[in-house]
């Protein structure tokens, strides 16, 4: 059930705003991720794995640039929602965000879903199946 959002930061080019759904924390970045803004995504993330959601989704829809310095920031995240049990899932990637991942090979340690909804879709069997998965 959707608990409504939790808590948002923001700073010029990026929004970032989290929410409870069921298990899962919701992490929902929009604009740009780059070394200026990465702090306001890794802020939230550590957040959450701190309250103990190890089911960390972000939902990449509203993402419109991701360099190599937010790339680390959900790399360092997936290590850490791993070593509690969980893991990191990445929802509705725009083309020109998925083509970092496709291109650094990150698409392969994550487990990506085409939508939000095919995402939360798997939080019943915790995700491990790979349904919904994209790439």
């Amino acid at each position: 059930m959707d608990r409504g959002t939790v808590g948002s930061t923001q700073s010029g080019r990026l929004l970032v705003e989290v929410r409870e759904v069921g298990s899962s924390a919701v992490v929902t970045p929009a604009g740009e991720l780059d070394h200026h803004t990465a702090d306001l995504l890794r802020e939230p993330l550590e957040e959450c794995l701190a309250k103990g959601f190890s089911r960390l989704v972000v939902d990449c829809a509203r993402l419109e640039f991701c360099d190599s310095t937010g790339l680390n920031v959900l790399l360092g995240a997936r290590l850490k929602a791993e070593a509690a049990g969980g893991g990191v899932h990445l929802a509705g990637m725009l083309p020109v965000v998925a083509r970092v991942f496709e291109i650094t090979g990150a698409d392969a340690v994550f487990t990506v879903h085409a939508t939000l909804d095919d995402a939360l879709a798997g939080e019943t069997d915790g995700g491990k199946d790979g349904t919904g998965e994209a790439g």
